[in-house]
């Protein structure tokens, strides 16, 4: 067993690249601890990648299987692993739409998320040929919604940290033939490799929250242009939920307590109405301000936010939330709020 010590939250965290020797060493002492106790016989194909139902599958290496499923949001995932697991083993690395933190992200999408990532592009206005900018793309729900919206009228570049978000993002735009209207690049919020004034439009999703709001938001600025537009949607967690559940008052307040149900930003971070005065205090001008409730339906956003209430709950609260669960059946959301701004540079 390894210790992984000084990590806030797994979910961000890059444990494989970050603690690779100590990792290597546990995970083989692990493996070999299986294969003493149960026989397996060894494989050998040739390296071959593809996607079969949604999921897609990189093998490498031969010897008895070993499957990997996606760590989180964890950048490298197990890459740096791979040529150390691929000598002793057949190693199948698994992704895809289907599975993991790219499933959630695809899910919180295509619930209430999405009508508000509509509402923000139908408020920036976007014009045909004006070039755009998403910072933190993630899976890309963001861009490809923006694409579809403007019938393809407008070339989109997308950012993010994370090497792994960033080509399960690229396969699901080629997925919906509009690969070519979206370039993906790898890019940090806080530090952007654009020139100043290089974008009509910068649009940001749920990032702010996970890193130092005002240097983000001072980078937004830097490279759009004159009468460009800055538009940001992030998470309210100074607003409650809404949890669509017949709960006690008090176990409903508990459960839809703001912030609750939602991880809480890192320090710098900006996830409550401070978004608008950020915005006021830049100088941007034609502001928009508006907060939404995002509905979330969906099966895996909408069990990812119950993840972060049912810890705050008592045994007797969790057998009583269940059972409304059960008695909601297909009429169970949550309902997440967000802060929306637009506004403009001015010149």
């Amino acid at each position: 067993m390894a210790m992984l010590q000084d990590y806030v939250s797994l979910l961000w965290a890059d444990v494989v690249a970050d603690r690779t020797d100590e990792l290597q060493s546990t995970m083989l002492d692990f493996l070999d601890g299986i294969g003493q106790n149960e026989a397996v016989d060894p494989i050998t194909l040739p390296g071959a990648e593809g996607e079969i139902s949604g999921i897609s599958y990189r093998v490498l290496g031969s010897g008895p299987p070993l499957v990997l499923l996606p760590l989180g949001l964890a950048p490298s995932q197990w890459g740096p692993l791979l040529p150390c697991l691929s000598q002793k083993y057949f190693t199948i690395i698994m992704g895809g739409p289907s599975l993991g933190w790219t499933s959630i992200l695809e899910s919180r999408g295509i619930s209430g998320f999405l009508t508000g990532i509509r509402n923000l592009i139908d408020e920036i206005d976007v014009q045909p040929g004006e070039s755009i900018l998403e910072v933190g793309c993630g899976s890309g729900v963001g861009s490809r919604c923006l694409a579809r919206r403007t019938s393809r009228a407008n070339h989109i570049t997308a950012v993010d940290l994370s090497p792994y978000l960033l080509g399960e993002a690229e396969a699901l735009a080629r997925r919906e033939g509009i690969g070519d209207f979206i370039e993906f690049r790898e890019g940090n919020a806080e530090a952007l490799d654009f020139p100043d004034d290089s974008f009509d439009v910068t649009f940001s999703v749920t990032v702010m929250e996970e890193v130092n709001a005002a240097r983000m938001f001072g980078e937004l600025v830097r490279v759009t242009k004159p009468g460009g537009r800055v538009a940001v949607i992030v998470r309210a967690e100074d607003r409650p939920l809404q949890v669509n559940l017949t709960l006690r008052p008090e176990l409903k307040a508990k459960a839809e307590a703001p912030g609750g149900a939602r991880p809480g930003s890192v320090e710098g971070g900006c996830a409550d109405a401070s978004l608008y005065q950020m915005f006021s205090n830049a100088g941007l001008i034609h502001l928009k301000m508006f907060p939404h409730l995002a509905a979330s339906a969906q099966t895996s956003w909408r069990e990812t936010l119950s993840g972060h209430i049912l810890p705050s709950l008592t045994s007797m609260e969790i057998q009583e939330w269940q059972t409304a669960v059960e008695q909601a059946g297909d009429t169970f959301f949550i309902a997440t709020p967000l802060h929306c701004a637009v506004g403009t540079i001015p010149g």
